[in-house]
């Protein structure tokens, strides 16, 4: 754990591109595939992933920026709001002896917790070079990899071939599967808030984006400030409208595709998400909370496909499927007593 924390400013780099490179590895496989030469494969990929990232991280720092300005505006309709309700509860007899609640929020505190946001932000964007210098090399390197891997471990020992082969397409399906339906839901997200007229819809869509990372507890981060905009800025008829939208994106995407591409093998206990998610976000701060689900998965999936530790992948996963009811077992199992 200590060597992790210390060793953070070299290792986030090196995760986030294993990340993106990893991700990026089914587009760089179709270019090999249709006779691309390796070499201009992997600089159109590492291209492609550069533009997103930058065009990501400014406008995350733009958008936090302008939040940071609009927040003393934000906070002046919160307090007409509370000012409203007392009114309407005082007209009904109800004393609340004038009592401000929202007068005590930390308007100085919010605006500085936004700029330490904006200048992360911008020392990602810093570290933008050395996270694709580091993809580059390890793109080269997985077009190779599998026969450097035969060559070290030899004919005798194939099944550990296998075992790795097994263990890299299955973390590489999940981190594909896992991008596009994040990105599915940071589309429907900010295609909503602008058509609902809140501010900052494209903020709203990348931060569905990034937590849809973590499941069942990013989503509901990822609504509260967009739906409190919302409310602030249009009223409770548009945070409402805007709420029904986060729910009903992440029940289709939660419980319906999400379980169709990845099936029950590929989940993970809410347990393990939170402990992972403390974890990592103690270890490596805001990037290692956006990694702690994918190195969470990760681990399982190695452990789910050994023999001696697949119980604790058990243990990892989530809610397991409900056994069959008695009526629709099969004659002489047993059950007849």
């Amino acid at each position: 754990m200590a060597g992790l924390r210390l060793g953070a400013p070299l290792l986030v780099p090196l995760a986030l591109a294993l990340f993106i490179a990893i991700a990026s590895l089914p587009l760089l496989g179709r270019l090999v595939e249709r006779k691309c030469p390796v070499a201009v494969a992997v600089l159109l990929v590492v291209v492609l992933d550069v533009a997103v990232l930058l065009t990501v991280v400014t406008l995350l720092v733009r958008s936090f920026a302008a939040l940071a300005a609009a927040i003393p505006g934000y906070l002046s309709q919160l307090r007409a709001l509370e000012a409203s309700m007392l009114e309407a509860l005082a007209a009904r007899g109800v004393d609340l002896e004038g009592m401000s609640y929202f007068a005590l929020l930390p308007t100085e505190y919010l605006v500085g917790l936004v700029g330490t946001v904006v200048r992360g932000a911008t020392d990602v964007m810093a570290t933008t070079f050395l996270v694709a210098l580091i993809t580059v090399f390890l793109l080269l390197e997985a077009t190779g990899l599998p026969r450097k891997l035969r060559d070290a471990i030899g004919s005798r020992r194939s099944e550990r071939l296998e075992w790795f082969g097994t263990v890299m397409s299955e973390v590489q399906r999940y981190l594909a599967l896992k991008t596009l339906i994040s990105a599915m839901t940071g589309l429907l997200i900010a295609a909503s808030a602008w058509l609902l007229g809140v501010d900052f819809a494209m903020l709203w869509g990348v931060l569905a984006f990034f937590l849809n990372f973590i499941p069942n507890v990013g989503s509901i981060i990822a609504a509260v400030p967009a739906v409190l905009v919302a409310l602030l800025q249009h009223g409770i008829g548009t945070a409402l409208a805007l709420a029904a939208v986060y729910i009903a994106v992440n029940m289709v995407i939660g419980n319906l595709i999400e379980p169709a591409l990845f099936g029950r093998r590929l989940g993970l206990s809410t347990l393990v998400v939170v402990l992972s998610l403390v974890f990592w976000g103690w270890v490596w701060g805001p990037v290692g909370m956006f990694l702690s689900v994918p190195l969470a998965m990760a681990t399982k999936i190695m452990l789910d496909n050994t023999s001696g530790y697949r119980w604790v992948a058990a243990l990892m996963a989530g809610a397991p499927a409900p056994p069959p009811d008695i009526d629709e077992r099969a004659p002489g199992d047993g059950t007849n007593g």
